[in-house]
């Protein structure tokens, strides 16, 4: 979206059959209106169709080399109806490309006068980082916040809150799938680990939950029962348990999802993930896990709806795991 607002251009989302349907879980009018611009942002689907079923990429200007489209991902588009001529390297004597490129370099080198450009995967792009991350964004609007959950799931996290939290709660985002081998590789090249055993885990949790009145901690993890029950066993506050709470699995009989319900997204995975980062940027507190770019998200989105405070951390503050297992 800084890309396209950079070159002056509007922004075609891809399709759903190539990458993702981003409406389910953005709310694209809310963009519309703030930028006071009907069609600023079109689906790939109505574009393809003011264009009789075809669309013709004049140029692919490559952020990474060769724009980071495999041959598998090629001949998804192809089959979309989507064709081009060839893709140009934007960064031709720098393969690697350039690791903190300025928005003027940005305009000199996609600059084009013809009607559609593609710039491929812009993932790693590090472009204008204050800029960007600034409260508000970088594009001038005249809302709060530009980019905004899609109302059904805010709507749907008010409800579980409603339901389950109430005003004054802990939001906890603790990852572990993947990031104990990923800590431990890491430590053995002396870079920094952040898996932390859950005895110690729960020390750190407490020392924040302590500096609040919350007596519930909103848990969203993709640990096992087995280390969320340890956990919940060891989060006593004042001779008081401290409850984790976690998203329960759709209930007929229950109506806080209802509005997730009724479009067909309780099984849609980026939807659910949307969701509990929107109940954790409601929460009074947060508690996020260090390296994980979700967590970096909900920081963004705190930020961004003035609900950050100064208790918001990552777990633990920096501490070293008490154990490291050695690399097998």
């Amino acid at each position: 979206m800084f890309f396209a607002a950079l070159l002056g251009r509007k922004l075609i989302l891809p399709s759903p059959d190539f990458d993702y349907s981003y409406e389910r879980v953005l709310n694209i009018t809310h963009i519309a209106d703030c930028l006071g611009i009907a069609d600023i942002v079109i689906s790939f689907d109505s574009f393809l169709h003011d264009h009789d079923g075809h669309l013709h990429v004049n140029k692919f200007l490559c952020y990474m080399h060769d724009c980071y489209i495999d041959k598998e991902h090629e001949e998804k588009l192809k089959h979309l109806g989507v064709s081009w001529d060839k893709k140009v390297e934007v960064w031709p004597h720098d393969p690697d490309y350039p690791s903190h490129p300025h928005a003027a370099e940005i305009v000199e080198k996609f600059a084009s006068d013809d009607e559609i450009i593609g710039v491929g995967d812009l993932f790693y792009a590090d472009v204008e980082s204050d800029w960007v991350n600034q409260v508000g964004g970088p594009l001038q609007h005249k809302c709060r916040s530009l980019i905004q959950p899609h109302s059904y799931i805010i709507s749907t996290a008010e409800r579980f809150i409603q339901t389950y939290l109430g005003k004054n709660f802990v939001a906890l985002h603790f990852r572990r799938y993947g990031f104990l081998t990923f800590c431990n590789e890491n430590s053995e090249k002396g870079h920094e680990c952040h898996f932390y055993p859950i005895p110690q885990a729960a020390e750190c949790i407490l020392r924040t939950a302590s500096a609040t009145s919350a007596r519930v901690i909103y848990l969203s993890t993709d640990a096992q029962g087995s280390e969320t029950g340890l956990l919940q066993t060891l989060l006593y506050k004042d001779g008081m348990r401290i409850s984790l709470v976690q998203r329960p699995d759709h209930d007929g009989g229950e109506k806080w999802d209802s509005p997730l319900a009724r479009h067909g997204l309780l099984n849609d995975k980026e939807v659910i993930a949307m969701l509990d980062k929107t109940i954790c940027s409601m929460s009074s507190t947060f508690i996020g896990s260090p390296g994980s770019t979700f967590s970096v998200d909900i920081l963004r989105m705190r930020n961004e709806w003035g609900t950050s405070s100064s208790c918001d951390q990552y777990l633990c503050g920096g501490e070293k795991p008490d154990f490291v297992a050695g690399v097998s």
